[in-house]
């Protein structure tokens, strides 16, 4: 008797090829539509018969819709096409030490609603975990009274989170092996939705790589300036995540001195530029020291001025580390760096670009993030549309 085994890749079966091709068409009518069914063939090598019907399919799951007729075309008009928003909904949550945002987005793109709350769970995990479901359940009930459905839930947490949504560590909210997933799925009652949670710095980057403006951001650096410091990285077009999940921790980067988020850090910086602002007992609530720090800025004041100079410098060099080690394009700064970026940058870019071993920051330009507050909470609405645009499609109803 003869025995075979065969090993490596194997040929995909009929329903996986459709599954490729049918987020290949959705991929490009997101990139480039509206665009007619001729011009999708054209661009993906896909004959026409088989995009026909790959339209006709996601029509019918309500991704695309029919949108007009082109012009300036010889010969017969062409219907065009572009994403359908209308039927479906992606949550994204952003948890913070004082504050939850919550955001819906449709498969376009539009925000269907953006709420911020306050948090009273930083250092309480029960209580946190129920704040944080309260308002999710609230996101979801909104959108589905719009007749919508909900694809999938993804909240973003500072600090470590392990593959399955467990937070291991997360120092701003003084929590330790708290499995917030597992938690969240509890207290929401095993929605019919996927429930995800990761790190917010990796969830904004999704957030600048789809609607920051970066051309897709294949190589791209988002660093959070919130109550600590880390980074969310997009290599080659893909979030690395690395073994465990446990990327972009950039604050604990030593530098002459101290680490990153010891010389570059929000609380660091109001400690130089505000030697009052712990007068009346800690700060929970950097917001309004920050606006104080941007008001004396404007007024000239030499202490603020110089504590902005030297936060910058520190903040530079150690991006310049991850510009030797990684050759971003773009490394965006996001929170409270935002308001602080006319300061910050001019400093921080100088030193980038003198401690960076190829000319010119290897090509990486420090830019500032447009998505305003929340955009770990966007960013938990895109990794639930990604998912969409590698397959998995919600299904044909009835």
């Amino acid at each position: 008797m003869l025995i075979t085994m065969q090993s490596g890749p194997q040929p995909a079966d009929f329903a996986d090829v459709r599954a490729t091709n049918l987020a290949v068409v959705l991929r490009h009518v997101r990139a480039h539509g509206p665009v007619s069914r001729a011009g999708i063939a054209a661009a993906t090598g896909l004959n026409k018969a088989t995009v026909s019907s790959l339209v006709a399919d996601l029509i019918e799951r309500r991704l695309l819709r029919e949108t007009g007729l082109a012009e300036n075309r010889i010969g017969r008009p062409a219907t065009m096409l572009v994403l359908d928003g209308s039927a479906y909904a992606a949550i994204g949550l952003e948890v913070t030490g004082d504050h939850l945002t919550a955001v819906a987005v449709d498969l376009a793109g539009e925000q269907l609603l953006s709420w911020r709350r306050a948090f009273t769970g930083a250092t309480d995990a029960g209580r946190g975990v129920s704040g944080i479901a309260a308002l999710a359940g609230r996101a979801a009930s909104r959108v589905a009274a719009q007749g919508r459905q909900v694809l999938g839930l993804t909240v973003g947490v500072p600090g470590l989170v392990d593959e399955s949504g467990t937070v291991r560590r997360s120092a701003a909210l003084a929590w330790s092996d708290v499995d917030l997933r597992g938690d969240l799925i509890k207290a929401l009652r095993k929605p019919e939705y996927e429930v995800a949670v990761d790190n917010d710095a990796n969830l904004a980057a999704l957030a600048e790589q789809r609607y920051g403006g970066h051309d897709g951001g294949r190589n791209l650096i988002y660093v959070a300036g919130e109550t600590g410091l880390g980074a969310g990285l997009i290599v080659d077009g893909r979030l690395l995540r690395g073994g465990r999940g446990f990327t972009g921790e950039i604050g604990r980067l030593q530098l002459h001195g101290g680490t990153l988020e010891e010389l570059a850090g929000i609380e660091s910086l109001i400690q130089r530029a505000l030697p009052d602002a712990d007068a009346d007992g800690a700060i929970t609530d950097f917001a309004p020291e920050v606006e104080r720090v941007v008001i004396a800025a404007r007024s000239g004041d030499h202490r603020a001025l110089d504590a902005l100079r030297d936060v910058g410098r520190h903040l530079g060099g150690g991006l310049s580390l991850l510009t030797n080690v990684l050759n971003p394009e773009v490394i965006v700064l996001g929170g409270y760096f935002v308001p602080l970026a006319e300061w910050l940058l001019p400093a921080a870019a100088a030193e980038m670009a003198a401690h960076t071993l190829a000319a010119e920051a290897g090509g990486a330009v420090l830019a500032v993030s447009v998505l305003g507050p929340g955009a770990a909470a966007i960013g938990g609405a895109a990794r639930v549309l990604d998912a969409l645009d590698t397959g998995h499609l919600p299904a044909l109803t009835a």
